[in-house]
């Protein structure tokens, strides 16, 4: 279920990117402000992860995944019914709202049902199984596309929507009544005050964050990849998002293999090495030759082999910071992580999109800060 649940964000992001232009000239509108339905979207989507957090360590998880899927669905009926740019970018905003609910209260079951070891092995399966929605999507929403127009994409999540919100009737609650905590302003107030606080979990989040963002660049700047570096189709974006989803799950598969054999730092360092190694491949390739779908597409594949390898380690680390308020530790590395990625989709991508050298250079820059944080957060922790 919390790997379903982690797959609604992808869908959500991915499935109408084939459809850009002609949403476009339907709205006639340019790139750059359709980019901003991505963004506001990521943006609301950290902004209401600070709330259904420190809900869901209140009422539970299960109440939070039916109320945001709920909100989910009326937001992309809306969007399949929209008639201009304005309401669009208004009803994704609330898609970007109500998306967020299921995948924090999901990240939260994890922890609850499992200790250390075993949470870091579901944490990896769970984002194998959710590297698979970013291979499907695009592939799908072009399909949709073609056949049923661009709001036929958004008819698809609605119902996608009220699949998961059946299936989440019959889901126990993991959170007992007696680990529950207030809702009251002041309390959250104090929660998350504690959390912003905590230099490791700080650092781990943002590095977490940066170092997905070096991946995010090229997902949301799919239509230029695609269009402009390749000179490809809508048909074509399986070509981008299989091989790069494949590398996701090879090293999401990878560590939940060695989350019983190593440790996690160990783990976690082996994956920032592979995404080094990748790095210098890119800057490599886009320098010596021109682009094609091996040398743009080879390097993402291996970054997200050992993005995949990090990412469990770390996200569990980060919420055994705070082992009473899970929920609102996962809201915070939620907020961090889409908030920058809002600023890559509405801020780096058009910065970046004229050249494939920028996109290269943007994700060194990402990795490079990533790297810098994490070193930070171990420093942290040595004082501590």
């Amino acid at each position: 279920m919390a790997a379903l649940l982690s797959m609604v964000g992808p869908f959500t992001i991915d499935a109408y990117l084939p459809s850009f232009p002609a949403i476009e000239a339907e709205f006639e509108v340019s790139r750059a402000v359709l980019s901003q339905s991505l963004a506001v979207y990521l943006a609301a989507f950290a902004i209401s992860t600070l709330l259904w957090g420190p809900m869901s360590d209140r009422i539970g998880r299960r109440l939070v995944i039916l109320s945001s899927l709920f909100v989910y669905v009326l937001a992309s009926i809306g969007c399949a019914l929209a008639d201009d740019s304005n309401s669009f970018l208004l009803l994704r905003t609330l898609q970007g709202f109500a998306a967020s609910g299921g995948l924090i209260a999901g990240r939260a079951m994890i922890r609850d049902a499992h200790d250390p070891e075993s949470a870091h092995r579901a944490m990896s399966q769970v984002i194998l199984l959710f590297a698979i929605a970013p291979a499907i999507a695009p592939v799908l929403g072009a399909w949709l596309h073609e056949y049923y127009g661009w709001r036929s994409v958004f008819w698809f999540l609605s119902v996608f929507g009220m699949l998961m919100i059946l299936m989440a009737v019959f889901m126990k609650e993991t959170l007992g009544v007696e680990h529950r905590h207030s809702f009251h302003p002041v309390s959250v107030i104090k929660i998350y005050s504690r959390t912003i606080r905590h230099g490791q979990f700080v650092g781990m989040c943002l590095s977490l964050s940066f170092g997905f963002a070096g991946l995010f660049l090229y997902i949301a700047g799919a239509p230029t990849v695609i269009y402009d570096f390749l000179h490809l189709g809508s048909h074509d974006f399986g070509q981008q998002f299989i091989p790069m989803v494949g590398g996701m799950m090879l090293g999401a598969y990878i560590s939940s293999q060695l989350a019983h054999r190593w440790a996690k730092l160990r783990t976690i360092y082996f994956g920032f090495s592979i995404m080094i190694i990748s790095m210098i491949a890119n800057i490599i390739l886009v320098t010596l030759f021109k682009p094609d779908i091996y040398t743009v597409i080879g390097p993402l594949v291996t970054y997200a082999i050992g993005l995949a390898m990090a990412m469990p380690a770390i996200t569990i680390m980060a919420l055994d910071c705070f082992p009473k308020n899970r929920g609102a530790a996962a809201s915070m590395q939620g907020f961090f992580q889409m908030m920058i990625n809002a600023g890559v989709a509405g801020i780096a991508v058009p910065l970046l999109h004229a050249q494939q050298l920028h996109f290269v250079l943007g994700q060194l820059v990402f990795l490079v800060m990533a790297l810098m944080l994490w070193q930070i957060s171990r420093r942290y922790s040595q004082v501590g």
